[in-house]
């Protein structure tokens, strides 16, 4: 049986108390493999921070009691950093019509209990809410598997695969 939790959008600053909490979920997440990220506060606050400035945003929170347990973000692609967005430019993408899925972070014992399927939901209503015809989703999904057919785990790595050389450098 999965943990009790209960999912809350937010729009743009609405987000504002919950940052410093999605923050630390981010760091936390990020920092298992196979991302080994070790995240810096003050790092994610000001990534996070693009996504509460845009009244577009979305944020689908999964919360236990007063626990932020996993997170997932979007925004019109329009509101994104000149850096991010210059991938795009010149792809004959009309940026003006993209809303872009930002990553989803959910705490290990959570996961499997469908939030992930509320992440996306949520994300696709605030694309059509908006009138966005067009919905990315640009995400760092951990996929690999072993020869066996298991999923790669830091426990089932074997030196020299090819798969877990990609996913976590020397």
């Amino acid at each position: 049986m999965a943990p009790a939790h209960r999912i809350e959008i937010f729009h743009g600053n609405e987000v504002e108390p919950w940052l410093d909490a999605v923050a630390r979920l981010r760091i936390a997440v990020f920092r298992d493999w196979p991302y080994l990220y070790e995240g810096a506060p003050d790092y994610e606050k000001e990534y996070l921070a693009t996504y509460a400035k845009s009244p577009g945003s979305v944020f689908v929170l999964a919360i236990d009691g007063d626990e932020v347990v996993g997170a997932s973000t979007g925004l019109p692609l329009a509101d994104e950093t000149d850096a991010f967005k210059s991938p795009f430019i010149g792809q004959d993408i009309a940026i003006g019509e993209v809303f872009y899925f930002g990553e989803s972070v959910l705490l290990p014992g959570y996961r499997g209990g469908g939030i992930g399927h509320a992440f996306f939901d949520a994300r696709e209503a605030r694309a059509r809410e908006l009138g966005l015809g067009i919905t990315r989703s640009v995400q760092s999904i951990a996929a690999m598997t072993t020869p066996a057919g298991r999923p790669v785990t830091a426990a089932t790595r074997r030196s020299g695969s090819s798969a877990a050389t990609r996913a976590a450098p020397a």
